[in-house]
């Protein structure tokens, strides 16, 4: 039953990753990831296979992240170690697609968070329609940006042309939900391809190849990006390395609609998760390859799992959907970075 969430095959000289679970807007398990990391193996080494292709066959959407729950019940039934293990071979996984050696084209045409964007972000292609939005979640469910996200976005150029460590910091403390504008001026996404056109664009993807169907079907995006509006703002608050520089930027910043947005974003946050995060996105700008991020994102991943954080805000956001998590600590100032950096600097380059 699990092999049928993923539907994979090749296809001429394409291999095609179809996600198949839409009842849980394809939430990615440890034998789904398996599938993924085991093809992408194959894929590299195969002559024969000359690019690959991941999308849903479902209208919701893309991926809506990895399958936190089953995350949350191993730690709570006091088997933290199971979880270890479904985030190790995730993560390794992400470094293996970071590394493909060949075109890699994910089809975004829905929603794509947390580890949806792990199976989307690092490939050479990120293709999106007028449906596609993105976020990273992490801070609401009180863990941490991972799948090589801190890596990825501190480096995506997008259409400024030069990348914003400020921009990446803003994405994944606040959750912000990136509209198809946002994704393209970020570079997040790398085409848009209208929805009515997307089947077409697929078949040509097949036959043709990428860059052929890329000529054919790729248009300008019909709206302007939010995020841009607001990036005179996020440069100025967010490009700190810690959680305290941040507030105290916050707490001086003339433009206090701006302040209010982010104040908003962050309001059921799990303070911990933020002051992590920070931690966690100062180091990953120091590493030179992918696989040195993840390894931090291992590592901490770890320590944040086994805190109350974690299982209570699964809990407020997935399971009872009651949107009033209980966090502890409860405010920033009982919230101490130094454990959390005291794990990263040993790993840091």
């Amino acid at each position: 039953m699990t092999e049928n969430y993923i539907l994979s095959r090749v296809e001429r000289s394409t291999g095609i990753f179809e996600l198949n679970r839409p009842r849980a807007l394809n939430s990615l398990n440890p034998e789904m990831i398996d599938i993924i990391d085991n093809h992408l193996k194959q894929w590299a080494a195969d002559d024969t296979v000359t690019q690959v292709i991941v999308y849903s066959n479902s209208e919701k959407g893309f991926c809506a992240g990895g399958d936190v729950r089953f995350a949350r019940e191993v730690v709570i039934n006091g088997t933290p170690e199971l979880a270890d293990k479904f985030f190790a071979i995730e993560y390794n996984m992400n470094g293996d697609l970071a590394h493909f050696p060949k075109p890699y084209i994910a089809i975004i045409d829905g929603v794509a968070m947390g580890g949806g964007l792990g199976i989307s972000a690092h490939g050479s292609h990120r293709v999106i329609t007028e449906n596609a939005f993105a976020a990273m979640p992490e801070m609401a469910i009180g863990y941490i940006p991972d799948v090589g996200l801190p890596y990825m976005l501190q480096r995506m150029v997008g259409e400024r042309g030069v990348a914003s460590p400020a921009l990446a910091l803003f994405l994944v403390l606040t959750g912000w939900r990136l509209s198809p504008a946002d994704m393209m001026w970020s570079g997040l996404a790398t085409h848009f391809v209208p929805h009515a056109h997307i089947a077409k664009f697929h078949e040509q993807v097949i036959t043709d190849g990428i860059d052929a169907a890329v000529e054919r079907f790729a248009s300008e995006i019909p709206e302007k990006s939010k995020l841009a509006e607001l990036f005179d703002d996020i440069e100025a608050t967010f490009n700190f390395a810690s959680w305290a520089e941040i507030e105290a930027a916050l707490a001086e910043h003339p433009n206090r609609d701006f302040v209010a947005i982010v104040r908003e974003h962050i309001e059921n946050s799990s303070p911990s998760a933020i002051v992590a995060a920070t931690e966690l996105m100062a180091a990953a700008a120091k590493c030179g390859d992918i696989r040195q991020e993840l390894a931090l994102e291992t590592a901490l991943g770890e320590v944040i799992r086994r805190e109350p954080d974690f299982a209570e805000g699964i809990r407020a956001v997935l399971v009872d959907k009651c949107r009033n998590p209980h966090f502890s600590p409860a405010t920033f100032a009982e919230v101490d970075p130094g454990k959390y950096r005291a794990i990263l600097k040993p790993l840091t380059p």
